[in-house]
């Protein structure tokens, strides 16, 4: 595993490289001269990232390349849930601020991986995730709404308690890649990882009182509010975001874990760890 080490995981087993991608020196140098069963590659955000991981990896040793790519590539549609047929971005999107060009960046590393297997012979997989929840997620979404918990404080619900969304937990998405690595049946294909269940801002409340065995404090309040008071909500306030995850579902033969289980083990992963931290 190569990381920037910032948060190293410490998994037995498991070897991790300090080095950042972009450090290609760096990489040339560390990174081991075997025949790779797969490159699963989980934090390339530009075409950039992905030409200079290829350029320091010999074609000839990868066997298949699982990219991580997001459902941020898919254009705005009111045709849901979107499938991985549906249109993508053609460029940046301004109105989401700091975050334009995330969406747009990910669809131009799609293309070159593509474009980079085609010409070296080289199998890919291209996986997009919708929001990934569990152990060890650093991002601030569901342990926005166990802090609350944690410090009895009230959870603020938009007050259509709309829009609807969707999760994927890591643990199937590390099963999905598992099966996905060697498998014929993936080699050169795109699919969305995203569980069934549609959850809003009320309905996530309510999972999280059942795996917290606590009342969460409720206050509703207009989007509008919500915007000018700029409260930090961690899921989308203005548009569904709702996918089908069931092609990849119908491929690999599996079933997404149910949202309130993968829920109670998120939960009392965090638990576990801020018990840790106080020592």
């Amino acid at each position: 595993m190569v990381n920037r080490g910032n948060r190293p995981l410490k998994i037995n087993g498991v070897v991790e490289i300090k080095c950042d991608r972009n450090d290609t020196a760096s990489l040339n140098a560390l990174l081991p001269k075997l025949s790779w069963h797969a490159v699963i590659d989980f934090c390339a955000y530009t075409p950039q990232d992905i030409s200079s991981l290829f350029s320091v990896l010999p074609a000839k040793n990868i066997k298949h390349y699982i990219f991580i790519s997001t459902v941020s590539v898919y254009a705005p549609t009111k045709a849901l849930p979107i499938k991985e047929g549906a249109p993508t971005l053609t460029g940046p999107q301004p109105e989401l601020g700091p975050a334009a060009d995330y969406g747009y960046q990910k669809i131009l590393a799609e293309k070159t991986i593509a474009m980079q297997s085609r010409h070296n012979l080289i199998p890919f997989t291209c996986l997009r995730p919708s929001i990934i929840y569990g152990k060890y997620n650093y991002a601030p979404r569901e342990s926005y709404f166990f802090d609350l918990v944690r410090k009895g404080q009230f959870a603020v619900i938009p007050d259509n308690d709309l829009p609807l969304f969707q999760f994927v937990s890591v643990w199937d998405a590390v099963r999905i890649i598992v099966l996905c690595i060697g498998n014929p049946d993936t080699y050169n294909k795109t699919f969305n990882l995203s569980a069934p269940d549609l959850v809003s801002y009320g309905r996530i409340v309510e999972i999280l009182e059942v795996v917290s065995g606590r009342p969460l404090p409720k206050r509703f309040m207009p989007v509008a509010e919500i915007d000018k008071k700029r409260i930090p909500l961690p899921f989308p306030l203005d548009n569904h975001l709702i996918y089908s995850g069931d092609l990849i579902q119908r491929m690999l033969g599996f079933t997404y874990m149910p949202l309130i289980d993968g829920m109670q083990m998120t939960y009392d992963w965090y638990c576990k760890e801020l018990e840790i931290l106080k020592g």
